[in-house]
């Protein structure tokens, strides 16, 4: 009798990675594991003032707020800028690399928010070619000529490490949106089950965010999460502070 089912094939499943498949995942985890000392932890994107204004309450205010700073805010541009320079890392275009550089650090909405991403940009870098230089990364990073901000360090690095660039796009998209889920779970504050349900109903808003920057130029860059941006400006004279963003 025939039978069919919907169950995996084992076979099908006990193929192993590549080398270089291998050596990509593990430095992604690395990088942007929670573990990696980048300082992010101290940082919650405006996310602070939001729960003192009220805007955010519960998991689901914050799930709504964090999709809205994904699909059309910081995460959607931060993840346009990763792409943009890993590309120009990969093409050895010095100059194009420069511009995006120099771009994505005047693209952020407040001071804080500056701090915020030239302070882990930094942190990424030092860290990671301590740790796992490469060829042509000091190039690259000589190539900005100037500070060089969270998402711009991460496509650099990855691109110098050959890293293929949609992995490392949702790779920094979860960690972006597991540090805010983070913030927010201390401030709410919210339990380790409601956090990770919030990072689950994300799954596919960073899915489809890492697609979007993928095919976007820097053309398309631009956002609407005005409150967000209020957020972030008026954490600066926030009264009572844990973050500092």
């Amino acid at each position: 009798m025939l039978m069919t089912t919907n169950e995996p094939d084992p076979a099908a499943m006990r193929g192993g990675m590549a080398e270089d498949e291998a050596a990509a995942l593990y430095r992604l985890m690395t990088w942007l594991s929670p573990s990696f000392p980048v300082g992010a932890f101290a940082y919650s994107s405006g996310i602070e003032w939001a729960v003192e204004a009220g805007d955010i309450t519960d998991a689901a205010s914050l799930r709504d707020w964090l999709a809205a700073m994904l699909s059309n805010g910081s995460g959607f541009c931060d993840a346009v800028f990763l792409a943009q320079s890993f590309r120009a890392a990969s093409e050895h275009n010095p100059a194009g690399l420069k511009e995006i550089a120099e771009l994505a650090a005047a693209f952020v909405s407040s001071r804080e928010r500056q701090l915020e991403t030239t302070t882990q940009g930094r942190a990424f870098i030092e860290i990671a070619r301590a740790a796992w230089n490469s060829p042509g990364l000091d190039a690259m990073i000589a190539a900005c000529d100037g500070p060089i901000v969270y998402p711009v360090a991460v496509g650099i690095v990855s691109a110098a490490h050959g890293i293929r660039l949609a992995p490392a796009l949702h790779a920094f998209l979860h960690a972006v949106t597991s540090n805010w889920i983070s913030a927010g779970s201390r401030l709410i504050p919210l339990g380790q089950t409601a956090s990770q349900r919030v990072l689950a109903d994300l799954e596919p808003v960073v899915a489809a965010t890492a697609g979007r920057a993928d095919a976007a130029s820097l053309d398309d860059l631009g956002g609407a999460t005005f409150r967000a941006d209020l957020a972030s400006l008026r954490h600066e004279t926030q009264y009572t502070r844990l973050f500092r963003s």
